[in-house]
């Protein structure tokens, strides 16, 4: 097939793809040009945002120029207008959008750029933009809610735990989910946290944060947060849950504990619960902080049994001193949390909710599968 031959809309994708940054800083030019009070939208530093909204755009392009799956991209972009009512942005500017881009489009096909091709676009951009709109328009609540610091405990130079109070308004999320958070030393940032309690009347909130390397703002939380701080939350995510009846194995992975412990602390209020068997893996053992916490919760909930797990038999420097994870009396192993808990025993009926780093994750899937353990009982978030 010549190029003249190709659909519209897989020439765009093409021509976006071949310089994509390029597309990206033309249109939001072209964007702040006609309206520069948008600019104030968006974070200073966009080299990140125009990488995410270069692949949106080609999943819409790829996702309306296939013959099945539409349900699934408009659920997509509902999503996603849901989500940027965070930002700010309000009905009118999906036109200016939808503007900016049908002239960027334009430029890029030249000759190209027909009656028919300019009606194919046309409607491609009216559908995302539209169903972005309408989602967004029709949104309960507000777009943001509040949150003010109250507690910060410093764990060691990598990790610390935030507890939070919201603000007025009632937390909207449930045990197992992720928040969209901005905390004030990054403006316009936005990051997923997921909470390591469940809900409360009181607003109270528990937040367990990894500085990881080169993360700004996640080592701005652990370094700079201060009581006193106010949080901006977003919308809430995830599907995580335990299906009542079915025997439960949780894997995390260091932070990725948060998700599981918030599930875990939430089924210690009923009387249902299936067997739980936790296992929970860091690098050292000194990182093994919460097993003070998951013993106690053991040991008042018969359902539930957990498994420390260390990669290494001895801590760095770093963080020596501090507290044995052998004084709780838990069991404690060493190597990778993911080979520990395949082998450890059959785990084929089993609903398995895994939590951590992508690699751990990934890592521990596939050791599971291996084990016998079918991919459909197996669910984890999305991995960035």
């Amino acid at each position: 097939m010549t190029h003249s031959q190709q659909p519209v809309l897989t020439v765009l994708r093409e021509k976006i793809a071949a310089d994509p940054d390029g597309f990206a800083v033309s249109l939001f030019n072209r964007l702040f040009g006609t309206t520069p009070a948008l600019r104030d939208l968006f974070p200073v530093e966009m080299r990140g945002l125009r990488h995410t909204f270069v692949q949106v755009l080609d999943h819409v392009l790829e996702g309306i120029g296939a013959e099945d799956g539409h349900e699934e991209l408009i659920e997509f972009l509902a999503q996603l207008g849901r989500d940027h009512r965070k930002y700010g942005v309000q009905s009118d500017h999906y036109w200016l959008m939808y503007d900016a881009l049908m002239t960027e489009f334009a430029r890029m096909l030249g000759e190209r750029w027909t009656v028919q091709s300019h009606e194919t676009v046309s409607h491609a951009m009216m559908l995302m933009t539209g169903v972005m709109r309408g989602a967004a328009d029709s949104a309960d609540g507000p777009a943001v809610w509040h949150a003010r610091v109250v507690q910060k405990f410093t764990i060691n130079r990598e990790r610390a735990v935030v507890r939070v109070v919201a603000d007025g308004t009632a937390a909207r999320f449930t045990a197992g989910q992720y928040l969209e958070v901005q905390i004030p030393q990054w403006p316009q940032h936005w990051r997923n946290l997921s909470p390591a309690t469940p809900p409360n009347a009181q607003g109270e909130i528990e937040f367990h944060v990894h500085a990881l390397p080169g993360g700004q703002i996640s080592g701005s939380i652990v370094r700079e947060t201060q009581p006193g701080d106010v949080w901006t939350f977003g919308q809430q995510h995830g599907l995580m849950q335990v299906v009542p009846g079915k025997p439960v194995l949780m894997v995390a992975g260091g932070s990725g504990l948060s998700p599981l412990r918030a599930i875990l602390l939430d089924m210690a209020q009923r009387t249902d619960c299936p067997p739980t068997h936790l296992f929970y893996g860091t690098r050292h053992p000194g990182e093994l902080y919460e097993l003070g916490v998951l013993q106690q919760l053991a040991r008042t909930n018969p359902w539930l049994r957990v498994t420390g797990v260390a990669e290494t038999t001895e801590d760095p420097w770093w963080i020596q001193g501090s507290a044995d994870p052998h004084q709780w009396g838990l069991e404690i192993r060493h190597g990778r949390v993911g080979d520990v808990a395949a082998a450890y025993q059959d785990w084929s009926d089993r609903q398995v909710l895994l939590s951590g780093p992508p690699s751990m994750v990934f890592h521990t899937q596939w050791e599971l599968r291996k084990a016998g353990v079918d991919a459909e009982n197996i669910s984890h978030d999305p991995l960035n």
